[in-house]
């Protein structure tokens, strides 16, 4: 890589970590507000505190986080990435400083939907940023990646440390101090965002805006138009269902694992002097045990920075629409074999969760660099925020099935439901690879 590459993928990286870190750590609370809260009030009405209504709390933060990336891929081709970004981790930051003095469920809402509104602009800034700053695409995909896994395993796993010795309040005030420290680096990285558009590159494609970016509503019509009406329209299903099968799995899969064999409460004194424990006023704080599925899911999420990788090279090797049809027949079988599997004990469920783990991280750099191919440069901010709209905004929903299908049905179910959204995307990836044709 290039200075100029270097600069802004290191800046992406750091980003990208602090949006999957705080986005991660989500489920990790549920777990937590299952237990602390009882019901929602609404003034005018009362509901219970469930898998199901709470599935709809976070389906609104996380739906935010999708559906704001619309409107921030459209201010990405106006205002430039760097803007955006920065003021991304401001906001993130902010929320996640008000979750840590919400008294209730609905200030939990609230926080949440800040959450979403601040973190629904990186992507689309940070992916166009890539693909029309770094010269070494495909790898620059894969380091962004690798750095949202990294914050995507970190992030669970060191709010599951704090709250072995403070109240998850005091942990969501500590997880906002990083982004702060983050939006000072990027409000002074140097780079050129156009670096790898110039020239030939950069030219307009049929008629669309190659640098300028959607400047009207006319405009931003004009050209939804002309990406749907291309291949783009089967990219977009692949996302939605890449949206609802990552969000479906992972929202309750703290529960979910909490309920397997082998995944037990183990008192923290089986580890540490009861004397060591008092001096440090764990034997008060409520919560002095380890809780294993909160590692497991952590872990999980680690080894997907290896997945990442591995997707981010494979798009420089193979055609990713290929890549896209065998990634996701692989999760459509993992989500049917995850219960048999897990069921059968402590080794089993780690071997099939890290393989679950890096199979759904294998597909993100596969249909991020597919967005790329099927979509022209100056618009690229626009076509990665309906690509974030379909991942995080549709996708959102993927916790309200989840948390529905845990309430009134079975964790079989919901499973069956996954496997069902990854053939989906399976078969559009065979479609693309035998029919469709790129910008």
């Amino acid at each position: 890589m290039n200075r100029n590459d270097r600069s802004i993928v290191a800046l992406v990286m750091l980003a990208h970590g602090m949006v999957h870190t705080y986005e991660l750590s989500v489920p990790i609370f549920v777990t937590i507000w299952l237990s602390e809260f009882s019901v929602i009030d609404l003034g005018i009405a009362q509901f219970p505190v469930n898998e199901a209504t709470l599935g709809l709390v976070v389906t609104v933060g996380y739906g935010l986080f999708g559906l704001g990336a619309l409107p921030g891929g459209v201010l990405v081709d106006r205002l430039g990435s760097r803007r955006l970004i920065t003021l991304c981790l401001l906001g993130m930051s902010a929320s996640f400083f008000v979750l840590g003095v919400a008294p209730s469920v609905i200030a939990i809402a609230f926080a949440l939907l800040l959450w979403g509104a601040a973190a629904s602009v990186y992507h689309p800034a940070g992916l166009a940023l890539i693909s029309k700053g770094v010269e070494e695409r495909g790898t620059g995909f894969a380091y962004h990646g690798i750095a949202g896994n990294v914050g995507i395993g970190l992030g669970p796993l060191l709010a599951a440390i704090l709250l072995l010795f403070v109240d998850w309040r005091v942990v969501a005030v500590v997880l906002a101090v990083p982004a702060l420290l983050a939006a000072l680096f990027a409000s002074r990285a140097e780079f050129d965002e156009t670096a790898a558009v110039s020239g030939a590159a950069a030219e307009t494609d049929g008629g669309s805006k190659a640098d300028a970016g959607v400047e009207s509503w006319a405009e931003f019509v004009t050209e939804s138009k002309r990406l749907f009406a291309g291949s783009f329209v089967f990219v977009f299903v692949v996302v939605m269902c890449s949206g609802l099968y990552y969000r479906g799995v992972l929202t309750f899969l703290p529960q979910l694992l909490a309920g397997l064999p082998g995944v037990d409460p183990v008192p923290l004194s089986a580890f540490v002097p009861e004397s060591l424990l008092s001096s440090v006023g764990l034997e008060t704080s409520g919560d002095s045990q380890l809780n294993p599925e909160r590692y497991i899911y952590s872990g999980l999420l680690i080894i997907g920075v290896f997945g990442q990788y591995a997707g981010g090279k494979l798009t420089d090797s193979v055609a990713p629409e290929r890549g896209i049809a065998g990634a996701f027949g692989a999760l459509a079988v993992l989500a049917l074999v995850f219960l048999p599997v897990a069921n059968l004990g402590i080794v089993p469920l780690l071997a099939v969760a890290a393989v679950l783990g890096f199979s759904l991280f294998v597909v993100q750099p596969l249909y991020q660099a597919t967005v790329a191919e099927y979509t022209p440069a100056g618009t690229r901010g626009l076509s990665y925020g309906y690509t974030y709209l379909g991942v995080f905004g549709v996708g959102a929903l993927g916790g309200a099935i989840a948390g529905a299908i845990l309430e009134y049905a079975s964790p079989g179910a919901l499973f069956v439901t996954l496997a069902g959204f990854a053939t989906v995307a399976s078969l559009v990836g065979v479609y693309l690879s035998r029919n469709a044709s790129t910008v």
